[in-house]
């Protein structure tokens, strides 16, 4: 069971994990690699195609370490942004035998973010490699939270924000 895009297993993942470990499932809650309490380096770094790795790395515990789960019905489950992962985890790896989502949209889907603008993809994918330079040339990745270090006071006091980068 996948933790939200950015989020870690301690947020919402549990209440899901409890329901379903009370109805008799062997329920398996992670951090997606370089977040909370998963390893990797750099910290806090976000790749669609690790993210996925980490549904069948779920798997290949479940599969060899708890002897009471059947490999035979081990499924995923993504809540919010990685039910974009889990998509494409079932996608290659034959040992997910079922995927349940609660997501909004397949984050993963990039070129969905840009409708029929193919310039904005090719815009964006530009200032991503540059940032990648830059990156590596200072030595680490630039971390830059998506929630406000401290809480805002009201709805009301929200700043205004792009309708497509959310920024």
């Amino acid at each position: 069971m996948g933790a939200p895009y950015g989020g870690v297993k301690e947020q919402g993942l549990c209440v899901y994990a409890n329901e379903l470990a009370q109805r008799g499932f062997v329920v398996l809650t992670f951090d997606q690699v370089h977040m909370g309490e998963s390893g990797g380096e750099p910290r806090n770094i976000s790749s669609p195609d690790l993210f996925a790795e980490s549904f069948s790395a779920a798997v290949d515990y479940l599969g060899v370490k708890v002897p009471c789960v059947d490999r035979e019905r081990i499924g995923a489950i993504g809540i919010c942004g990685s039910g974009g992962f889990a998509l494409p985890a079932a996608q290659v790896d034959v040992r997910i035998k079922a995927v349940a989502t609660t997501s909004m949209h397949d984050i993963t889907d990039v070129r969905g973010m840009f409708g029929d603008n193919p310039d904005m993809l090719e815009d964006m994918k530009r200032q991503l490699a540059e940032h990648r330079w830059a990156d590596f040339e200072a030595g680490k990745q630039e971390y830059v939270p998506s929630f406000p270090g401290e809480p805002y006071p009201s709805v009301d006091a929200l700043p205004e924000t792009d309708p497509l980068t959310n920024e």
